[in-house]
């Protein structure tokens, strides 16, 4: 199996463990996609944590729920830090946080995405008005413009992006399903190294150009998990 840069652009890889070969270390900062336990790169988090890579920090709107998506790697304690918006349905990642075994950076949920999208575009910090006044700002700095106070904040540039979509096809051009989307874009063009999990993988030039959500150029190795479990993170339904 090809590496990154090969002239033949194998982009696919046999298994989630061989992705991740070579790309993950102890100490990395991280992105990983998803919202809740959609869109979340199910094969790839099981592959970390049988990597036993540790002290990660980690970017995610959320970080899973007991047992399940990024909640499996803090129960092995392989991440040192989250940079997190909503981490409300994990006890254990409360459990940590709350005896100072965790540390956390909560972030607003547009600027974590802004952050996200503008290391991808290279733009190395950007000026907001949300959180001034709060403990988000505390240390950051503060500017005036046109009358309101902005707080300064920094972009992110993961080493690693681990994503999930749809369709791939074999030039990495990615496809995601509906709101699956969520902050998988965003998180794919900020890492240095993308790898994607995805369903279904066809030739290339099969997706229409309209169809492709994620240009293969972010895209550096693709994983087939065609069975995801996709688990429903509160399954409600009616009594009647």
């Amino acid at each position: 199996m090809v590496g990154i840069g090969d002239e033949r652009m194998n982009k696919i890889y046999p298994s989630a463990k061989a992705a991740l070969e070579g790309v993950v270390k102890d100490g990395q900062l991280m992105a990983v996609g998803g919202f809740g336990l959609c869109g979340i790169p199910e094969a790839l988090i099981d592959a970390l944590v049988a990597s036993k890579v540790k002290g990660l920090t980690v970017i995610s709107n959320n970080a899973g729920v007991d047992g399940f998506g990024l909640g499996k790697l803090l129960e092995t304690r392989q991440i040192r830090k989250m940079i997190s918006s909503y981490v409300g349905e994990n006890k254990e990642f409360e459990r940590q946080y709350l005896a100072g075994e965790l540390e956390l950076e909560f972030t607003p949920q547009g600027t974590l995405a802004e952050k996200l999208r503008a290391g991808g575009a290279g733009i190395p910090a950007f000026f907001t008005a949300t959180g001034v006044g709060t403990i988000v700002a505390e240390g950051k700095e503060l500017r005036e413009i046109d009358g309101r106070t902005y707080v300064l904040e920094r972009s992110l540039k993961p080493e690693v992006s681990l994503v999930k979509a749809q369709v791939a096809d074999k030039a990495g051009n990615l496809r995601f399903r509906l709101t699956a989307r969520n902050f998988n874009p965003a998180a794919a063009m900020a890492g240095k190294v993308c790898i994607a999990e995805v369903e279904q993988i066809v030739e290339t030039g099969e997706l229409a150009p309209d169809d492709v959500h994620l240009p293969g150029i972010y895209v550096h190795r693709l994983v087939h998990n065609p069975a995801p479990e996709k688990r429903i993170e509160k399954r409600t339904i009616r009594t009647a």
